[in-house]
């Protein structure tokens, strides 16, 4: 009898994830910047958005008024319908989240021969996307760090601040739950290092070894 064929190895899923102000961005730019494919869920969302994009004519047609001419969903438009209504925004998130999923696992098929993948995902943990990620990286920095770059973003104030922070999970329980940190207020030098690390041990884990 012949031997079974070896199991395909997969990609390792990284899940990449901080709450606002942390430096998720440039540190998603640091494992793109060494060649490990990236899957930003918010570029996602905004491509969804677009003009006549997936998720534009279903959010028109659940919130009406929110959908520009050109077909593009407005977003503060959109942002005003959903606020403070849990009813709404979880008729939001129905439509929205099975597309960036699909998207997602479009990402993973393409770069099924990749040894290392990251999904960069802002609500991992609150949206429990962390059951399709063989390993969590947060990124965080001291409460301070994080309010001083949020307050000095265009348009923010503390009360968008302080809206932000509410549908997010507290940072401290974020870190109870990663597998990996990175304090990106120790600097940009640091936090290079620490990708590098992190690049090297999990392009060569076995990613069906699971956490």
């Amino acid at each position: 009898m012949s031997a079974p064929e070896d199991k395909p190895r997969r990609p390792t899923v990284l899940g990449l994830t901080g709450s606002i102000g942390m430096g998720k961005s440039a540190t998603a730019a640091m494992f793109s910047a060494r060649g490990v494919p990236v899957h930003d869920s918010d570029a996602a969302v905004h491509a969804l958005y677009g003009p006549q994009g997936a998720a534009a004519r279903a959010i028109g047609a659940a919130f009406p008024g929110t959908v520009t001419s050109d077909g593009a969903v407005d977003r503060p438009a959109l942002r005003a319908a959903v606020l403070g209504d849990a009813g709404k925004l979880a008729r939001l998130e129905a439509i929205v989240h099975p597309l960036v999923q699909a998207e997602s696992r479009a990402f993973l098929a393409r770069h099924a021969d990749a040894p290392l993948v990251v999904l960069d995902i802002p609500l991992l943990f609150e949206t429990g996307a962390e059951a399709r990620c063989d390993a969590v990286l947060v990124v965080t920095a001291p409460p301070e760090v994080q309010r001083a770059r949020v307050l000095a973003r265009p348009g923010m104030d503390e009360a968008a601040f302080a809206a932000i922070r509410a549908k997010q999970m507290p940072d401290a329980e974020k870190r109870r739950r990663a597998d990996f940190l990175i304090d990106t207020s120790r600097g940009f030098d640091h936090a290079e290092a620490e990708v590098a690390r992190i690049v090297e041990e999990l392009a060569h884990r076995n990613p069906d070894a699971r956490r």
